[in-house]
């Protein structure tokens, strides 16, 4: 049966992806097949190159008075992780310090019998976390900021393990290019600050040298993969080659890696990001690694001597723009809009991993001209890409983007609404995100796990856990895999209304995917004073009603809670918020609150998956799932009032 589900869904799968990146993957998977990935990339004990060839520094910070200045008493949250790694935790993906364990489990094999994934089904995202070196990058800062030697060689000495256990091309770690690149770029960080060391030996330098060579030398195999995934895996692997060729000039194969790698992190981002600044992945996680990476390559390219052209340079400015629209001042926090894997690639920043602001002030600094928030504690990222100074502030062409964001009274919304022109990560359609006072009421559950037994198979990207509404249990768009929709649901907004200043108050939008069960959804979202109003209708398409079942869901926060009838009460710790539901047409309906997989309040089953809020990847805490549920026949429509404390 899956055979021949497979059979049935290529015709569509090529129709709506597109023939150039299905004969990418192809091309990719006979190469794995056949055997000629494992001819190219030798498993081998890498040797020392000439010592002449040494790895130039490609990082200069800004001086260490500005560190203190932007950081003062909040420096030591930095030596508290780096002392952590010292004694052998790590904290991946923002969360909690577990064992940095650099040793993977098992006889290693060629990296190309895992194909991005474990043999024995285990998640491979923990253990690609450890390989990015982020934890390095924390030991390199305090290195460089304190002196302190015990930080340099705690780097080397990890580094050194981590090879030893991993050695060229054998084993998960070395499985994805993109991987590979991401190590290659954190390094390269990393060395520039811990090169003075007394710890930075002639022939710990040349070493690493040998390795960051094979790393290199690893990534073209895969480029073909990269293409056909068309998203962050092209830009890294890009940007990986282009970063060889500056940390090792002298390399025979410097020219080539700079002549590839600039290709191909040109292609991508002017295929990625939109005219309006959104960028293909649809999530706001992989935005900020999309912008870190532009970022990293504006410095690397000052080091070769080059520049970017100036289209791509205004494509970044328009990203910039599009994420800070999504900003929420009080918390530094974005909605957690689609896939979220935890990817944090140069963390260079007390703030926590949820926070924002780094990356959007370094970013604003580069293609915008100037900064994108006041001066604070998110500086710091900036700080260690050498910007000091504000550069002269220009605009960028082309900047205003098409982000629906609502502006009410100390509050906020975000209304999802996406045409796709390639495959987008989650069906959500029509969600709304709300803000109020720094706390995200209405929120995005997140991924949670991309790999996991069910329910948890990346099972966070369905339409029934986001703030919007799914009629028959149908999800908005065809699940073909665990990371393929197809059939995309299309919105389309309908009319807004904006206040005398500009502020948008008021937008109406719809889309498509309903239609063939008989109805459309159309939502409207207004704000005025402390009340947010959003309106759900389903109306009738065709000629004949048909009996519908619309569940409504929203995500709060996991609050102190009371229901009374048709009002649902969450205490917050700055007031209570009231959520009220009314209803017109159909038969009747039911309220249900579901927390952590339980059902609460209401009657019926209580989906495992409900109730759970990710804001990292592999960590989910318990949320309030607030469910209408209504069955008639279209018309039908259900009203949800938030009422806001004063």
């Amino acid at each position: 049966m899956r055979f021949l589900h497979s059979l049935l869904i290529i015709p569509k799968t090529l129709r709506q992806l597109g023939f150039r990146p299905l004969l990418f993957y192809a091309g990719y998977q006979f190469k794995l097949r056949s055997g000629l990935l494992r001819l190219q990339t030798p498993a081998k004990v890498q040797k020392k190159l000439n010592e002449t060839i040494q790895i130039l520094k490609v990082v200069k910070p800004a001086s260490r008075k500005e560190f203190e200045k932007v950081l003062g008493k909040q420096e030591f949250h930095l030596f508290v992780e780096a002392d952590e790694i010292l004694d052998g935790k790590v904290r991946l993906f923002g969360a909690e310090a577990r064992p940095l364990d650099l040793n993977p489990r098992g006889r290693l094999k060629h990296w190309t019998s895992y194909h991005n994934r474990m043999p024995n089904g285990e998640d491979i995202k923990p253990i690609w976390e450890l390989g990015r070196f982020g934890w390095a990058t924390i030991l390199a800062r305090a290195y460089w900021l304190r002196g302190d030697e015990r930080y340099a060689e705690g780097f080397w000495q990890l580094t050194e393990r981590f090879f030893a256990a991993n050695p060229v091309n054998m084993g998960p770690q070395w499985s994805s290019g993109q991987e590979v690149a991401l190590r290659l770029i954190a390094l390269g960080f990393c060395t520039s600050l811990v090169a003075d060391s007394i710890h930075s030996t002639t022939e710990r330098k040349a070493s690493l040298a040998a390795r960051l060579a094979a790393h290199a030398e690893r990534i073209p195999s895969t480029l073909l993969y990269a293409r056909a995934q068309n998203n962050n895996h092209l830009l890294s692997e890009g940007l990986g080659l282009y970063t060889a060729a500056a940390l090792l000039p002298q390399h025979r194969k410097a020219a080539e890696w700079q002549r590839v790698g600039r290709r191909f992190f040109v292609e991508g981002l002017m295929a990625q990001i939109g005219e309006d600044g959104s960028y293909v992945q649809q999530s706001t996680n992989y935005h900020r690694l999309m912008l870190q990476l532009g970022v990293w390559a504006v410095i690397v390219a000052d080091v070769l001597g080059e520049t970017w052209p100036k289209p791509m340079l205004e494509k970044l400015a328009k990203a910039t723009n599009w994420l800070t629209s999504l900003l929420d001042e009080d918390s530094g926090q974005t909605p957690n809009l689609g896939p979220n894997d935890g990817a944090y690639i140069l963390p260079l920043s007390v703030l926590p991993f949820e926070d924002y602001r780094p990356i959007l002030q370094a970013a604003s600094l580069n293609f915008l001209g100037s900064p994108a928030l006041k001066a604070g504690i998110w500086d710091e990222m900036a700080l260690w890409f050498g910007q000091a100074k504000t550069k002269k502030a220009r605009e960028p062409r082309g900047a205003a983007n098409q982000v629906l964001r609502l502006e009410g009274k100390n509050s906020w919304a975000y209304f999802r609404v996406a045409h796709f022109d390639q495959r987008p990560g989650h069906a959500d359609q029509l969600h709304v995100d709300l803000w109020w006072r720094g706390l995200n009421i209405a929120q995005d559950a997140g991924s949670y796990l991309y790999t996991a037994a069910p329910p948890w198979d990346n099972a966070l990207a369905s339409t029934r856990v986001h703030n919007t509404v799914t009629v028959n249990s149908k999800e908005q768009m065809k699940r073909a895999g665990r990371f393929l929709w197809l059939d995309w649901a299309q919105g389309k907004v309908l009319a807004t209304r904006r206040t005398r200043n500009g502020k948008l108050v008021s937008a109406k939008a719809s889309h498509d995917s309903y239609q063939r069960l008989g109805a459309i959804h159309q939502r409207e979202v207004s704000t005025e004073a402390l009340r947010w109003v959003v309106t759900d209708h389903l109306l009738q398409v065709g000629k004949t009603a048909k009996t519908l079942r619309a569940r409504l869901h929203w995500l709060l926060p996991d609050w102190p809670w009371q229901v009374d009838t048709q009002e649902l009460r969450i205490k917050s710790p700055k007031g209570s918020v009231e959520i009220s539901i009314g209803v017109s047409g159909g038969d009747n309906y039911e309220l249900q609150v579901v927390r952590a997989g339980e059902l609460l309040h209401g009657s019926g089953p209580a989906e495992a998956i409900l109730g759970w809020a990710s804001p990292t990847y592999v960590v989910k805490v318990p949320a309030l799932s607030f469910i209408v549920d209504l069955q008639g026949k279209p018309p039908l429509t259900i009203t949800s009032t938030f009422t806001l404390p004063g």
